[in-house]
């Protein structure tokens, strides 16, 4: 409270501390002042001075313990962003602090209201609460992602059950029916698999309704379809069911050649010893079949990480099969230039002109991948396939090289057998399995881009889009005027776990209308 004299002494003002308001005003006359008047303001100021008293320490508390004790009195301001200060400052308190032992959480928002009002809980103990619920959940969905990963991951390394059943109904087939078991292709067009005027289109697979498409699709789309020559390579376990499919579904004019690596002489241990060792040794089979949660340490690895690690595991990379490219010059030596194809892709445009692309004496014509946007599929450099912190690695390659895609490959032949492009993929091989796979882990690929060093054409990317087994967003533009489409990736069209706005580029190209494959449930989706 204060109390202020005019100069003329002709006033009395007594305020409150703050100033916001004057309490009372005293005017004295001019004369001199009677008893009266004096016994008459000490009894004024005798009832005003304790409620003054009291409002001034009410307002002096606030100021003090940073919140409002009374109603709104006198004009007083809100203090609400005070309060969320404060709040603020009690979350970054409990942020750093260890949540209590025995803390019983809640498991939904309302039933937390409902404690906090049923328990009066304070501002920490709410903030407490609040963290741990949030730390529980995120924890729950990690574990879920997890999951969700690895689930996917076996859907990806199973056979569905109806690609099964075709295999094993076409494999008892080849045994009943002559029909099945003709000769491919007939004796007459033998010495077409040797022309070079023909186009010659290598398919390494064992999945029959994959083959079946990519082969629909190359003859369906091309221009010169009597000019096509289809080698299909496939296991021992396959073969019956593959060349009953391919006999009893000829693609004419096209002409189509199922073998099985069992019938290639040249393929012997003598001349594989690197990949039959990566096929039989306990440690790497244990690697892409055995338990792949452990020894991980999930809580410091990334869901994306544990993608990458799932992927690089996959049990195909260590098949024969897939390794079978890295021989074509020697599985095939009365031929000049093929196109290599994977059994996931589609085949949308007339390939011929392929054949008409001048290398320039390189031997492999291949999309780059280095050049794009995207992080999973075409932004891939050396650096992403090899550990550089391996010391052979770092003194012999360099991290921002650029990679290029296998699925859809231009192979002059005649120039690679010039080369030691084998020799330096089983060295690199070898190197690998010394070190107990730390070079790298993904499958062919980076051998591949190893040995091919120096030897790649770039082609126009138009030519092949991959990542469709990777991305749900891939642009449907871009799939539609992709000569090749690529199905890499785990996301299969012919699984469950396929992006079905993608699945009909590949299952335009099924024979739905087939006995088998109505027999074996294979349903257009």
């Amino acid at each position: 409270m204060q109390l202020h004299f005019s100069p003329s002494m002709r006033s009395i003002t007594i305020s409150s501390s703050n100033g916001f308001i004057d309490l009372m005003k005293i005017k004295v006359a001019a004369r001199h002042i009677s008893y009266r008047t004096v016994f008459h303001t000490i009894l004024v100021l005798a009832f005003l001075l304790p409620f003054v008293f009291i409002l001034t320490a009410v307002v002096t508390l606030e100021d003090c313990l940073g919140r409002r004790l009374g109603p709104r009195l006198l004009g007083r301001v809100d203090d609400s962003g005070r309060l969320v200060r404060d709040f603020y400052k009690i979350l970054n308190q409990v942020n750093t602090e260890e949540i209590p032992a025995g803390l019983k959480l809640p498991n939904s928002f309302n039933k937390l209201v409902s404690e906090m009002k049923n328990n009066q809980y304070d501002a920490r103990t709410f903030a407490f609460m609040l963290r741990a619920m949030m730390e529980n959940f995120e924890k729950e969905i990690r574990e879920s992602k997890f999951s969700e990963l690895m689930n996917k991951h076996f859907a990806a390394s199973s056979v569905p059950k109806g690609i099964h059943c075709l295999s094993l109904r076409l494999t008892d087939e080849y045994s009943s029916n002559a029909h099945a078991r003709k000769q491919l292709p007939p004796p007459e067009l033998l010495p077409l698999l040797s022309d070079n005027s023909y186009h010659h289109f290598i398919l390494p697979t064992d999945n029959i309704l994959a083959a079946s498409v990519v082969v629909a699709s190359a003859v369906q789309t091309s221009l010169k379809p009597e000019k096509i020559v289809f080698h299909v390579i496939t296991d021992k376990k396959t073969y019956a069911g593959m060349h009953s499919w391919f006999a009893l579904n000829p693609v004419s004019p096209a002409i189509v050649e199922v073998k099985g690596v069992h019938q290639f002489d040249w393929l012997t241990r003598e001349n594989v010893p690197v990949l039959e060792a990566v096929e039989n040794q306990n440690g790497i089979r244990d690697y892409y079949h055995g338990n792949h949660l452990a020894g991980a340490n999930l809580s410091a690895t990334t869901p994306r990480t544990f993608a990458s690690k799932l992927q690089a595991r996959s049990p195909k990379y260590i098949s024969l099969l897939n390794h079978l490219r890295i021989y074509l010059p020697e599985l095939f030596p009365n031929l000049d230039k093929v196109v290599f194809l994977d059994d996931d892709v589609v085949i949308q445009r007339d390939l011929s002109p392929l054949w008409d692309i001048d290398l320039g004496g390189k031997v492999n014509g291949a999309v780059e991948t280095c050049k794009g946007e995207d992080e999973w599929v075409m932004s891939k450099r050396f650096r992403n396939y090899f550990n550089f912190s391996h010391p052979l690695v770092a003194k012999n390659l360099d991290p921002e090289e650029c990679a290029w895609a296998y699925g859809m490959n231009i192979f002059d032949l005649s120039a690679w057998r010039k080369t030691n492009i084998r020799e330096t993929y089983h060295s690199w091989l070898k190197e690998n399995l010394k070190s107990n796979l730390t070079i790298w882990k993904l499958g062919t690929l980076p051998p591949a881009l190893i040995a091919f060093r120096g030897h790649v054409h770039s082609i126009d990317p138009s030519w092949h889009m991959l990542g469709l087994g990777y991305q749900n967003n891939t642009n449907i533009e871009r799939v539609e005027k992709a000569a090749v489409i690529h199905y890499n990736g785990q996301s299969k069209p012919w699984l469950q776990i396929g992006f079905d706005h993608l699945r009909p580029f590949w299952t335009k190209y099924v024979n739905y209308s087939n006995d088998f494959v109505r027999n074996c449930h294979i349903m257009e989706s």
